[in-house]
């Protein structure tokens, strides 16, 4: 059983797209595992057993608990009831809380059949009286991470700041060396990523961020999950600051808090 599962098309769409955030995880006590639609290949300069490489080197570096890839064929995914139980077997399997899967907009066929197979997947895997393996199992939440080739800005529904696993997720990314198979489309790979990170970074007040998106409303248990939330600048506070509050926000002015 696992706490979290990352559903990605290829080996390298969970790096690329929330690699940052698996390793927040994992440092959070929480068990994470990726699950790759396909293996793949083919690929100009790949090979399926050069692929597994790479993803097993990648997993190792991100400390995952469990990594399970479908021989569902690169190129072609298409949406079939085939397709969609063997993924709702592998959730029947690991019994994930969270999933994070491809958002449906992209202009890859792979990531737009991935994206709905997995979510059709997520409500097939609770059904009973069926022939899939396993005991009936309905993750609590499903968000979509940022694998994406459409060149568009979409809005979040929230952030996670992984400042800290940034330069460890390029480390995860480079071992798809069949991928990025020359210099130039290694630096092209970390200008990507970097950029990327940084813009959605910025939006949160820190260096680098993983954005996620939702088709429903998330949800807080506690105000001060948010980040940037500092519970001592609300103690005491009045409709007009006191002369200590004026004060204080004279000083978070000048340490950079207030902006």
């Amino acid at each position: 059983m696992i706490d979290i599962l990352c559903v990605g098309c290829h080996p390298d769409d969970i790096e690329m797209s929330m690699a940052g955030s698996i390793l927040l995880f994992k440092e959070k006590g929480y068990r994470v595992g990726i699950l790759d639609l396909t293996n793949g290949e083919p690929t100009p300069f790949g090979a399926p057993e050069k692929r597994m490489e790479e993803r097993d080197r990648a997993s190792r570096i991100l400390n995952v608990d469990a990594r399970i890839t479908l021989d569902l064929p690169n190129r072609y995914l298409t949406e079939n009831l085939d397709a969609r139980e063997k993924i709702a077997e592998v959730y029947r399997e690991l019994r994930p809380s969270i999933i994070f899967t491809h958002y449906d907009e992209d202009i890859h066929p792979d990531h737009t059949a991935g994206s709905r197979l997995s979510v059709e997947a997520r409500f097939h895997a609770k059904l009973t009286k069926t022939s899939m393996k396993g005991a009936p199992h309905f993750a609590d939440l499903l968000f979509y991470h940022g694998a994406n080739h459409k060149r568009i800005i979409q809005q979040p529904a929230f952030i996670l700041d992984v400042t800290t696993f940034f330069e460890k997720k390029l480390e995860a990314c480079r071992c798809y060396e069949s991928q990025f198979y020359t210099p130039e489309r290694k630096e092209y790979m970390k200008d990507i990523l970097t950029g990327r990170g940084l813009y959605y970074g910025s939006l949160i007040r820190a260096k680098y961020g993983e954005p996620f998106f939702s088709t429903e409303a998330v949800g807080l248990n506690d105000i001060a999950h948010l980040a940037g939330f500092h519970p001592g600048h609300l103690q005491n506070s009045k409709s007009l600051p006191t002369r200590k509050g004026m004060a204080d926000i004279e000083k978070w002015v000048k340490e950079g808090e207030a902006f």
